[in-house]
């Protein structure tokens, strides 16, 4: 069976429309439906009741869904597993999403590298559906992520607490007077604690669900955003940012998502790794924090929306 049908069905049934399948697989909407037509024809059975709404799976397509995905991550299995490099024995898939790489990504390839010299290692990016896809077909075996999407066969655990900060490029910014903000759109809690506790700042002009890549368009142009302490650390040491006092926190733990038929050794030396990444990454956040405790008018740091909660020391 072509692998190409078995991708594009899936983007399908993930998205729910030809039209944004087609555009995640970079082809045209009458290549989708050509190659879903071919597919239909080979099984028999109709795969998808179109609509003006989009397209929803038959009977028949939830349940070849299953099979699909066993495919795909059979012949992922099969592709990594030919592809390992000369003196190596195991392979491995980390994916994460963008403003995890820089510091726990990298971090945990490193560690990797000098505990399991037999493992052949590559990195994947994207955003939590498509990390959470590329899971359950098997072309990655674990993912970091700050909102995980779990489903049957992948599990959870969380790799340690985030913190959001807010942090502006002027150096004498305060939270009252923040004509600059950028409003970063960090998921649903986060919004509803933004607005309960910052209601001044929820109407900013400008809106961007781009994560921590929203330091860069700060220290290009001016302005303040609630951004990842782990992040936000270089900026901070560099000047190029700096803590706005008594703005409170907000936690944002980080996730990893793995598969549960990772093997029981590459399992132990990814966890071993973790421990030892995640460990570093904690005393780097509580540096920040404590800097932002002590520009804080009570000395005290307070979570958002936390209804007066302070973190603990």
């Amino acid at each position: 069976m072509d692998i190409t049908l078995i991708r594009t069905f899936l983007e399908i049934a993930a998205t729910g429309s030809f039209g944004a399948a087609a555009e995640r697989l970079f082809v045209t909407q009458s290549a989708v439906s050509l190659r879903i037509q071919r597919l239909e024809e080979s099984l028999g059975k109709a795969l998808f009741t179109r609509s003006k709404a989009g397209a929803e799976l038959t009977p028949a397509g939830r349940e070849f869904e299953r099979y699909a995905l066993s495919l795909m991550r059979l012949w992922e299995e099969a592709r990594q597993q030919i592809a390992i490099p000369e003196g190596f024995r195991r392979s491995l898939v980390i994916g994460a999403q963008y403003s995890l790489w820089p510091r726990l990504g990298f971090r945990t390839i490193d560690r990797l590298r000098r505990i399991a010299s037999d493992l052949s290692l590559r990195g994947e990016l994207g955003m939590p559906d498509r990390l959470t896809r590329m899971l359950l077909e098997g072309a990655i075996q674990m993912a970091f992520m700050y909102t995980p999407q779990l489903r049957p066969g992948l599990q959870a655990e969380q790799v340690l607490e985030e913190d959001l900060i807010l942090v502006s490029t002027r150096k004498d910014a305060r939270l009252d007077a923040l004509d600059d903000y950028v409003f970063v759109d960090w998921g649903p809690e986060f919004v509803q604690a933004h607005a309960m506790e910052l209601p001044h700042l929820t109407n900013p002009g400008v809106t961007l669900a781009l994560g921590a890549m929203v330091a860069d368009f700060l220290i290009r142009r001016s302005g303040a955003a609630y951004l990842p302490a782990r992040y936000a650390k270089r900026y901070l040491d560099e000047g190029r940012l700096h803590l706005v006092p008594d703005a409170p926190a907000f936690p944002y733990p980080i996730w990893a998502i793995w598969r549960e038929d990772l093997d029981d050794r590459t399992a132990a030396d990814l966890r071993r790794a973790l421990a030892d990444v995640a460990e570093e990454l904690s005393n780097e956040a509580e540096d920040v924090l404590a800097d932002l405790r002590e520009l804080s008018s009570d000395g005290e740091l307070h979570e958002l929306g936390g209804n007066g909660a302070i973190y603990d020391e």
